[in-house]
């Protein structure tokens, strides 16, 4: 959105300093202002003069995790509706308004929330926030809008499962996590998008759309005291009431070694997923975490892809992650190669966990992932929009600013001592679960060397 301005942008973010004889940076984010509107919506303002943009950033306390049994995807489906219609404009109306002004307003939903984010030039704010404000309180869901757009996911689904590559996620988290709410697919499955109703999602929205279960941020260009008076009088007409309490237990580590394969009889590549729980966005090891798997997993130089890609040509990529959430997320090995070089693959992939084990990382590694970071990191949360998610993500989380501030410190103060720790700690050996989606006819009896049970299902059974 308003790509010419974002080149621009020279963020005030960060403030870089040089001692004498350090070459140390430190990064600090803007100072913000926390209130709380009379409703009991949480409101973060954040002023940047750079350019004359307002951006906006809100989460709802609820995503895939809120969706009710058998009703999988409602969340996703509820927050894509928003800009689909309200009680005085339609869709076309909204889509016209926006564009006549240059802005852009869109809602999304992941496990732990739903999110969304608008853009506005500072002197459209008051047609852009008119917009934005109708869509998230008065959103109608026209009946005509809740059946295309299911119409367009249960076709997306369809066109996903043509494509491993773009269903393996949600494959590997369901039988991980098996009855843990994220095992849940955010967009839903071939039986419960063909369960959903318009007054699933109406029932959604009235539920957990409420002020004291938002957090709306603002980053830009505007006085503080005078956008606070702004929201309030926008927004203060909001009705608040309790939104229900979401259910989210601390997911437990899979114990031993299971096997998942998906049989895709016309695949002729071979997908595959490996890892187990992880950890949540506010562990104490996050940042060391950041740093190791940068070396295993995270660049193009790491150690995954130099073995899978560089050196032996088994891919065009491997990659692992952590993804960090309210409760703990997965740890994630992820890559694929040609069938007939499938063992060959994955038994690379579980040398090289092993050798980080044993091996470990050397000072120069350390160095050079942390540098890494330091290069990568600053510019997403440069400009306003950015800055705007990130606020509302912490304050969700239950973070503040020191998550930044002290980002750079927590990076410089890792030594091989704590490496090693978290390498022992988090990254599984032993207890490892899999799942694979290929031709099983020709890969069944390699998977079954990896795991004391097989499970097997097909790709054109419903559900993952």
């Amino acid at each position: 959105m308003l790509q010419r301005f974002t080149t621009l942008l020279l963020s005030a973010l960060l403030a870089l300093s040089s001692a004498a004889n350090t070459q140390a940076q430190t990064l600090k984010l803007p100072p913000f202002k926390k209130a709380k509107l009379k409703n009991g919506m949480t409101v973060l303002l954040l002023e940047q003069h750079d350019l004359p943009l307002v951006s906006f950033s809100f989460i709802v306390k609820a995503g895939a995790v809120a969706d009710p049994a058998g009703k999988e995807g409602v969340a996703a489906l509820t927050a894509s509706l928003l800009r689909k219609g309200t009680k005085t404009r339609s869709a076309d109306q909204i889509a016209a308004d926006l564009d006549f002004i240059g802005a852009q307003f869109f809602g999304g939903a992941g496990l732990d929330f739903t999110s969304g984010r608008a853009e506005f030039v500072k002197k459209d704010l008051a047609k852009g926030l008119g917009i934005f404000s109708d869509c998230l309180m008065n959103s109608a869901f026209p009946q005509t809008e809740v059946e295309k757009l299911l119409k367009q996911n249960i076709d997306g689904l369809k066109a996903a499962k043509d494509q491993a590559q773009g269903v393996i996620g949600e494959y590997f988290n369901a039988y991980l996590y098996g009855n843990h709410p994220y095992a849940r697919p955010i967009s839903g499955d071939e039986k419960s998008l063909a369960a959903l109703t318009r007054d699933d999602v109406a029932k959604f929205y009235e539920s957990y759309y409420t002020p004291s279960n938002t957090i709306l941020s603002v980053a830009g260009d505007f006085n503080s005291a005078e956008m606070e008076k702004l929201l309030s009088d926008t927004f203060g007409t909001w009705a608040n009431k309790q939104a229900p309490a979401v259910n989210l237990p601390d997911p437990q580590m899979f114990t031993g070694k299971k096997l998942l394969l998906v049989d895709k009889p016309d695949s002729t590549q071979t997908y595959y997923q490996i890892g187990n729980i992880g950890i949540a966005r506010t562990s104490a090891d996050r940042v060391y975490l950041n740093v190791i798997n940068t070396l295993f997993g995270g660049r193009f130089t790491s150690m995954l892809n130099d073995a899978l890609r560089v050196s032996s040509g088994l891919t065009y990529g491997a990659s692992s992650r952590f993804e960090q959430r309210k409760a703990r997320g997965a740890f994630v090995i992820s890559t694929y190669t040609r069938n007939a070089t499938t063992e060959k693959a994955i038994d690379l992939t579980l040398e090289i966990l092993n050798k980080l084990h044993t091996q470990g990382v050397s000072e120069k590694d350390l160095q050079s992932a942390k540098n890494y970071i330091k290069g990568q990191f600053p510019p997403t949360i440069e400009t306003s929009d950015q800055l705007a998610g990130l606020l509302a993500s912490l304050e969700f989380y239950g973070l503040d600013a020191s998550d930044i501030n002290d980002y750079y410190k927590q990076i410089d103060a890792m030594t091989l001592a704590d490496a090693q720790r978290v390498i022992k700690q988090y990254y599984p050996l032993d207890n490892l679960v899999f799942v694979l989606i290929g031709k099983a006819s020709e890969i069944e009896s390699v998977a079954k060397k990896y795991a004391p049970k097989l499970d097997a299902k097909s790709i054109s059974q419903p559900g993952f």
